[in-house]
């Protein structure tokens, strides 16, 4: 066996990313038996986090283009396999850290990540849309972005997606998030039985069910963490304060005043939570209209103004600069793409709603990164 081919297969083997987990199969310890006999024949087992793994075709594909390239590498014979419940143990352990307790990343002094809950005063104002086209914004910003359905009753994020009929792989009680063009993402709808069963959920349940997606699902580093919340002032925005102390609230509203009124709650709500609102999205806030004479006009449809009012009154309330972030036209094709699974950022970046939601994702990234406000789990002494 020649020890230099060895290297080189492993060395290609390297670059083969797991598509849940982002990280090379070789670091995961999913390479085993690995040899290459005299005549240049590659013979390996890869081990699959678990039986059944939806990814099993990508990443024996994946594997066979990376060994076959391999110079002096005449043949593959190439084994699929599943960890036993020590490997998976021990794979749990590494994506860990080394820890076995099930904490939530996000909510320690150091995470790096942002976590942003969108939140609404009111349904019916676009909250799950402005969600999808942020995180995929954020994402072709060169961030990696993970999105949380906490619209526990309502949850539409797997349909804007196109991930109605995806499962999140689970190992072991780890949950890996779905990955969907750059993103990484879990909801309740994606575990249900049927797409017509009803969640019915309680308070404590609930809650449990928060804890889970964000002790037990492994999101990996992320700069991004987009949290789409049920509209009002609920219990999952309760306990959301309470888990993510350091996440920032992003108010989405529309511009008619009785959405506006409601949308202040949202925004004040947070504040009671010690958490920081970011700003306000106005969403729909006018539609485009081109006259027989090719002049482009803004129709209010829905007045004016109520994202100006929620940001002076939240700045006022609040007592910091809470700003208008964007203001996102009324577009059909918005719609549309959620309908279909493919949000109007990833299909046409240069509609005017896309552009405005590429703008609001680009003045989020420019942000300097600051301590205020922030909890850092010290505790003074006399």
């Amino acid at each position: 066996m020649s020890t230099e081919l060895v290297a080189a297969v492993n060395a290609a083997l390297a670059t083969v990313i797991d598509p849940e987990i982002h990280r090379p199969i070789t670091e995961l310890d999913m390479v085993d038996a690995l040899s290459v006999d005299e005549a240049g024949v590659a013979s390996l087992t890869i081990l699959l986090t678990i039986t059944g793994c939806p990814m099993a075709n990508t990443i024996e594909s994946d594997v066979r283009e990376k060994v076959t390239s391999v110079p002096g590498i005449s043949g593959v014979n190439l084994t699929m396999s599943a960890m036993n419940d020590e490997q998976r143990t021990e794979l749990k352990r590494k994506l860990r850290g080394g820890a076995n307790e099930r904490d939530i990343p996000f909510s320690k002094a150091d995470s790096t990540t942002q976590v942003i809950l969108v939140a609404s005063g009111k349904g019916g104002v676009g909250k799950s849309s402005v969600t999808v086209n942020l995180a995929m914004a954020l994402a072709n910003e060169g961030r990696s972005v993970g999105v949380l359905d906490a619209d526990i009753y309502g949850h539409s994020i797997p349909q804007m997606l196109g991930l109605m009929e995806s499962w999140p792989t689970s190992v072991d009680g780890m949950i890996l998030p779905v990955p969907t063009m750059g993103l990484k993402v879990i909801s309740i709808g994606m575990m249900k039985e049927s797409r017509d069963q009803v969640i019915a959920w309680r308070g404590p349940i609930l809650d449990r069910a928060l804890q889970q997606f964000l002790a037990d699902v492994y999101w990996g580093d992320l700069d991004y963490l987009i949290v789409d919340l049920p509209p009002g002032t609920g219990d999952v925005a309760l306990s959301l304060g309470q888990k993510l102390p350091n996440a920032e609230v992003l108010v989405v509203t529309t511009p008619q005043q009785a959405a506006a009124e409601v949308a202040e709650r949202a925004g004040t709500m947070a504040s009671m939570l010690d958490q920081k609102v970011l700003g306000v999205v106005e969403n729909m806030a006018y539609l485009e209209v081109t006259c027989s004479h090719g002049e482009t006009q803004r129709v209010a449809v829905f007045g004016t103004g109520g994202g100006a009012e929620v940001a002076a009154t939240l700045t006022k309330r609040l007592g910091y600069d809470v700003p208008l972030l964007a203001e996102v036209p009324m577009d059909p094709a918005v719609s549309a793409g959620g309908d279909d699974g493919l949000p109007l950022v990833a299909t046409d970046p240069t509609r005017p709603a896309a552009q405005a939601l590429t703008g609001l994702a680009q003045r989020i990234v420019a942000r300097r990164p600051s301590l205020a406000g922030r909890k850092l789990g010290l505790t003074p002494v006399s």
